[in-house]
């Protein structure tokens, strides 16, 4: 039972994460919450189930072709949305960001309905596998995977590369990073890139754990994952990671104990439980300021 549950758990848990690392990286970079995030994660699994089901294509191939479109989508938003209110208050570009959130979602409404859609049957072929008293479904082995493995890319493309060092400078102080030669507005559009795709693998793989894709199904994730962004510290990509998972096994842990009617408050009860013992969250550092 309590392996079983765990595995669940980790499985809910690493999709949170995906979301979580878009929402603490563009944090990191220019103090945005993006709350459109969500949608971009929703219009992710829509567009891997038009490929799958109208053009027949292979589930991976359409979720790269679907990451690649949330990518670009992501670019397009932070161009239209939100750099022309970068020198604005931040309660701007938040408005702005809701605004986004409710345009994706209204579109999605329209072009596909209300009722949830799912994967073809043979989208994926599901075999269970036993281990110990526990089960564990290729379809969460193949969750683990790609999850794990864009983590490691992520972890790469930040501390290994130029690109990387030129997030953490961007994220440092964007004007300073201006000054020393770094294209600023390419970083920034990057970072939304780069965290769209994330959204877009997470969205793919939970429409195919909960075989259920929706015009809604960013709204939950992605106050779900902002709040294992906030747990793990904001701005944080380990962070995120850690709070996302933390997250996941916490609320399977929670509805396996009898709490199922709660399932979507646990996530906000630890965050308001955590936060109020360590309000930087987990790996989060406190930031000091002259007054």
């Amino acid at each position: 039972m309590f392996w079983q549950q765990l595995i669940n758990g980790l499985t809910l848990g690493f999709t949170y994460a995906l979301i979580a690392l878009g929402y603490t990286m563009v944090y990191g970079i220019i103090q945005l919450i993006n709350f459109a995030h969500g949608e971009i994660f929703m219009m992710g699994a829509f567009f891997a189930l038009l490929l799958v089901t109208v053009f027949q294509l292979n589930i991976f191939v359409a979720m790269i072709l679907a990451m690649a479109f949330c990518m670009l989508l992501g670019v397009i938003i932070e161009f239209v949305a939100y750099r022309p209110l970068r020198k604005s208050g931040r309660l701007s570009a938040l408005i702005s960001a809701i605004g986004v959130s409710i345009f994706l979602s209204t579109l999605a409404l329209l072009l596909f309905g209300a009722d949830a859609k799912g994967f073809p049957d043979n989208s994926f072929p599901v075999t269970q596998f036993k281990i110990g008293s526990a089960t564990v479904s290729s379809l969460q082995l193949l969750i683990f995977g790609v999850s794990s493995f864009l983590m490691l890319a992520l972890e790469f493309i930040v501390h290994k590369t130029k690109l990387g060092k030129a997030m953490r400078a961007t994220s440092q102080d964007y004007n300073t990073a201006a000054l020393m030669g770094i294209n600023v507005n390419w970083i920034i559009s990057f970072t939304f890139a780069l965290g769209s795709s994330l959204a877009a693998a997470g969205g793919v793989l939970v429409g195919l754990y909960f075989n259920a894709v929706n015009w809604n199904m960013g709204l939950m994730a992605g106050l779900k994952a902002f709040a294992a962004a906030v747990l793990g510290g904001i701005g944080s990509i380990p962070g995120a990671m850690l709070g996302g998972v933390f997250l996941g096994v916490a609320e399977v842990f929670g509805v396996a104990a009898g709490f199922s009617s709660f399932r979507d408050a646990i996530a906000f009860a630890i965050l308001v439980l955590v936060l109020f013992i360590k309000p930087t969250g987990f790996f989060g550092l406190k930031i000091q300021k002259k007054v």
